[in-house]
């Protein structure tokens, strides 16, 4: 197949793939087209299924490339892996940074439909909204990513947390988040071919690092308090 044929395989399910991200893709090593006499990449069945398992992986569970890349070659060796398992960080020491689950959780919840999953009351889901920790998407409606924060926070409300106590961890994730962004904003602003594909996949690295060391410092500073 041409990397066009390709592109129409993988796009109803992955539309937002580009001939740049699967050129990306073949760079960093995760696949290996052949090549024509004149140089034009030329792909298999098995190529495509191999793109699909990253492109998966990437979208579903979030996991850095260095990780993907280690299940292909677990795969390769003739192991069974399953893309959406949680991996080990490759950059790190694997009691230093397990894997994050940053899945991209779609979904088109209602507020009221959110009230009801939740078991929180709809006064509870207007201070999370008044307080900045919920924010909706298109047509007022939200995401199971937000089904699953506002089940943490009635969890945390129990304890006597309220929304505007929960404030702390917004402001401590933006700061997260901007530090990050200032280390893959130049590379997506950078010049050359994959610039942006390089950023998004440093971010995830990054990303899933300072989830660890936030768990971390958490966890030690807990342990102060109780002593």
């Amino acid at each position: 197949m041409s990397i066009g044929a390709v592109l129409d395989r993988l796009r109803p399910d992955f539309p937002d793939v580009t001939i740049s991200k699967i050129r990306f893709l073949e760079a960093e090593g995760l696949i290996t087209p052949q090549r024509s006499p004149s140089g034009y990449r030329r792909f298999t069945a098995d190529d495509c299924e191999r793109l699909r398992f990253v492109l998966t992986a990437q979208r579903d569970r979030y996991l850095p490339l260095k990780v993907i890349k280690d299940q292909l070659e677990a795969i390769d060796r003739g192991e069974r892996v399953d893309p959406g398992t949680p991996r080990l960080l490759s950059t790190a020491k694997s009691w230093v940074a397990p894997a994050m689950d940053f899945e991209s959780a779609g979904g088109r919840v209602s507020r009221e439909a959110l009230v009801e999953r939740t078991g929180a009351d709809a006064e509870f889901v207007s201070e999370l909204l008044a307080a900045g920790l919920l924010t909706p998407g298109p047509g007022g409606f939200f995401d199971e990513d937000a089904v699953r924060l506002v089940e943490a926070a009635a969890a945390l409300a129990d304890y006597g947390l309220e929304a505007r106590h929960l404030r702390a961890f917004k402001v401590s994730a933006d700061r997260e988040a901007g530090l990050v962004a200032q280390i893959a904003n130049p590379i997506a602003k950078s010049k050359g071919a994959g610039a942006r594909d390089r950023a998004e996949e440093l971010t995830r690295e990054v990303a899933a690092l300072t989830v660890t060391l936030h768990t971390q410092l958490v966890k030690a500073a807990v342990r102060d308090a109780l002593d």
